[in-house]
């Protein structure tokens, strides 16, 4: 079960000592030559095992991350991050939310009522005020949930529906095991690099593929990542995922986060190839 194909993935390995004791080694397979390999132990630092010690081995899933434990409010959150102007107000236990247009048109994420619990406060009454400030500002009153979920039913009989389109995954990643992984397969092609302290525009091939990564306390926002259709299946949409990656590793980011639409089924296996998982699926409801 120990190979070449296993560098990139999380493995445990029991080999001997050289007092013929065996042991065994927890951690991420960085490297396999024709003589050893190298696991990095998760805190403790790479160890380097003789192929000719290795006892027995075999690939383990991911250690669960500390941040796919966190709520979806508290994930959500962090999509502020990509505004650098964004009014919000509270309601109860949900958000208001409005920002200016984001890529040319106002975004639902940004212009919305983030309502991920019960909103503690009457339901007709949140109802009417999350349309009452949405209409003070002429925008659609949408308000945000987690498919499936007690609020979505609940608002149903007060007047939110979805409108059938825009439903979106919000997947997590360990941001250096992503980055161990696209490294892998990333072609190598030079990049322009957009930043400012908290942001960074990737441009690859004269903007055949585009990306665009933002930082949220420790946190890296991955958003944007289009290439154009004339250029795919080169591997250009994961050069600009290293390159936002290593950008936000760089700055100390150690959770990456991104919406994908659920009909995106392309991108959708892209980042799950590279270790994105769904922490949860949002719905935009408007009433």
């Amino acid at each position: 079960m120990l190979g070449p194909h296993v560098v990139g993935q999380r493995v445990v390995v029991r080999h001997l000592l050289p007092d013929g004791r065996a042991t065994d080694v927890l951690g991420t397979c960085t490297s396999w030559g024709p003589e050893s390999l190298t696991v990095d132990r998760e805190g403790h630092g790479p160890v380097e095992i003789a192929l000719a010690d290795v006892v027995t081995g075999k690939p383990v899933p991911p250690r669960a991350s500390v941040r796919a434990r966190v709520s979806a409010r508290e994930v959500e959150e962090h999509v502020g991050a990509l505004w650098t102007a964004i009014e919000t107000e509270p309601l109860g236990d949900w958000l208001l939310r409005a920002s200016p247009p984001h890529g040319g048109r106002l975004r639902r994420r940004g212009n919305s009522a983030l309502a991920m619990a019960e909103p503690g406060i009457g339901w007709a009454d949140a109802a009417w005020r999350v349309r009452a400030f949405y209409g003070a500002r002429e925008q659609t009153a949408y308000v945000q949930v987690q498919r499936g979920s007690d609020v979505e039913q609940t608002l149903a009989p007060l007047g939110f529906s979805t409108d059938g389109d825009g439903d979106a995954h919000a997947q997590l990643a360990s941001v250096a095991r992503a980055l161990r992984s696209v490294r892998q397969s990333a072609p190598d092609v030079p990049a322009e690099l957009d930043e400012s302290p908290t942001s960074v525009t990737v441009i690859l091939d004269a903007g055949a593929a585009t990306g665009r990564g933002v930082l949220s306390g420790d946190w890296l926002l991955v958003e944007g990542l289009v290439v154009d259709p004339g250029h795919r299946r080169r591997g250009l949409g994961t050069a600009v995922l290293a390159e936002v990656l290593d950008w936000g590793a760089s700055r100390g980011a150690t959770t990456a986060m991104l919406h994908v639409e659920t009909v995106n089924t392309g991108a959708i296996a892209l980042y799950e190839r590279h270790g994105f998982v769904t922490h949860h699926t949002n719905r935009y409801l408007v009433g």
